[in-house]
Order: C-alpha cells, then structure tokens, then sequence
C-alpha cells in the first residue's frame, strides 16, 4: 500500500521564505499547499524561480478572515501548517502599525484558534524576528533573553510569539516559533537594506547610477543563508515536542562591511557610498545583535553552513542555493 503523503500547508507561500521551503518540502516528497494574497504571475515569481510552481497549489486566501481560514484548513486537512506571511518592514511598520497586527498576529490567531477548534494534531511553525529583544547592552539573545521591542513590527512578533506560547501550554496544540535572525537570498524583496545594496551596486558598476545612499551602516547584524533555515523549520515540527528556538549563525558583521565587501568583489570604489543620508536614517533603530543558537544545534542538530562572504558573493552572482 503506498504511504500517505505529509500534507504542508505554508501561509505565505510566494516569499523568499515560502518558496525556498516549498522547495525544500517538495524534494522530501511532502504535498505542498500554500497562500498567497495575490495570485498574480509576478506575486509567484520565486516560485517560478525555483522551478516549483506547477508543483504546489496555491490558494488566494485573506488571513485576517477567521471564517475564510477555518474553511480552507477544514479542505486542505495539512498535517502541519507554517505561518510565513506577516508583514516584515520595520519602517513600513511605524506608518501603518495596524497592518502589522493584522498580518503578524491576528492572522496567526485565526490559525491557532481553527486548529484548537478543529484539529489538535495539525503541527503549526510561527516564524518570528530576533528584531523583538530590542536594544540591549548585550546584544547576544537566546531563547530565555528578556523580550523588548522597539518598533510596532517587533511589538506585533512579540505578540505572535506569546499566542504561540498559550497554545501550546494551555491548549495541547504542538506549534512553536522560529526565532529567526536575518537571513538572505536573492529571493529576498526589494525592500531590504541588503538587495537594495546589491541591485545598487550592479548599476553603479553599469554606470546607471552614481551613488549608493543608505542611512546609518555602524549597525550589527547576524546574517545567515535562507535556503538553511527554512531546513531549521522543518526539523522544528519533526520533534514530538516542539520548541521554541533561536535560529541564526552566532556571529555578526556591521552594515559597513557588507557594503564594502559588495563594493570590493565589483571593484566599486568607497566614495560611491553616501551614508549617513537623512533620508533613509532609521529612527529606533537596531544597533546590534547576534544570536546564540547553540540550542538549535543541539536539539535539532542544525547550524548555519553558509559564511558572510559566501553569502554576499552569492547573491552578486544570482545564486538560488
């Protein structure tokens, strides 16, 4: 008799974290759902990509509608849900706060609350940011470190997280939150500082533009590869008690040496970078943090491979993995 197929259902399907673990869940041989708010042909672009979309279905859903939620989980029937689709701009985050409610928190409700009504075996991942703990003096954060937010985006993480929390103590729902630190891929938006020094950069090598302006580079962060972390993902809902864990690389670099790195491998000279530009300065801003994910390694036995240069060269090269 054949074995049944593990049926994934990934909310937020079409993004650089969507589609990369599509992908991987497709080559375990698992049945691939997921959600999109818009279906159109550039929304599925990663997927295109990837070589994956005829391989997945996808489905147009409103997550902020519990009604419509409770009845494609009650049609889909996964076996386990990933939760990838809230909103992820900081900046964006502090012009439209109730945006990022309703997609960081509310949207990952109306799945808790359907699986806790429906289903209690459904495995549910929630992926949250490192941006949460806020701004410490020790800027080194793991799963017991005091949560802080600075910013609406952070408060609404913040919140994904402690539901996640309630569920799983208080309901018996086995669901649990990635905390993930940043991570890169030429699948990322546009909208992050690091594509838009990479596709700044290219032009300015092209001579198309003269100058990258960015707001304030003397920040930290720990910068990983995404196709490995949606690895980490995955392996969270394989334990049969699932936790929350910290995923990142344990090690940090500052905005300034990316871009230096970027302007070195293209042979871009420094003085192309206005930095500092009022424009673009931040205000609550991150300066550093670094991830402890010696948890991560020892219950999931999962770390990060990929290293901040090769990071850098592979997304100057267009590679996907």
């Amino acid at each position: 008799m054949k074995k049944k197929k593990i049926r994934s259902l990934i909310f937020g399907i079409s993004g650089q974290d969507g589609s990369y673990l599509s992908h991987f869940l497709i080559s375990k041989g698992y049945d691939v759902c997921g959600t999109t708010r818009n279906n159109s042909k550039n929304n599925l672009k990663n997927l295109v990509r990837l070589g994956i979309l005829k391989k997945v279905k996808i489905i147009k859903c409103n997550i902020t509608d519990f009604i419509g939620v409770k009845k494609l989980i009650k049609i889909i029937k996964p076996d386990e849900i990933y939760y990838l689709c809230g909103k992820s701009s900081v900046t964006q985050s502090f012009t439209n706060p109730v945006d990022s409610f309703k997609s960081n928190t509310l949207g990952l409700l109306n799945i808790l609350d359907t699986v806790k009504k429906t289903n209690k075996k459904i495995k549910v991942f929630n992926a949250v940011s490192g941006q949460f703990y806020g701004n410490k003096k020790s800027s080194v954060y793991n799963e017991k470190s005091y949560i802080d937010p600075q910013s609406p985006y952070g408060v609404s993480k913040a919140s994904s997280f402690w539901l996640t929390k309630i569920f799983r103590e208080w309901y018996g729902i086995k669901c649990c939150s990635g905390i993930l630190f940043n991570h890169e891929s030429p699948l990322r938006s546009n909208e992050f500082v690091t594509k838009k020094i990479i596709n700044s950069s290219k032009l300015i090598k092209k001579g198309k533009l003269k100058h990258l302006y960015l707001g304030n580079i003397n920040i930290y962060r720990d910068w990983g590869w995404a196709p490995e972390y949606v690895e980490a993902m995955y392996l969270m809902l394989r334990q049969k008690d699932p936790k929350d864990l910290v995923i990142g690389s344990g090690k940090r670099y500052s905005l300034r040496r990316f871009i230096f790195e970027v302007f070195k491998l293209l042979k871009i000279p420094r003085n192309r970078l206005k930095a500092n530009t009022k424009k673009f300065i931040r205000r609550k801003d991150i300066i550093s943090y670094r991830s402890d994910p010696r948890l991560a390694k020892k219950i999931l036995n999962w770390k990060a491979k990929t290293s901040f240069k090769q990071i850098i060269r592979k997304m100057i090269c267009d590679e996907l993995f």
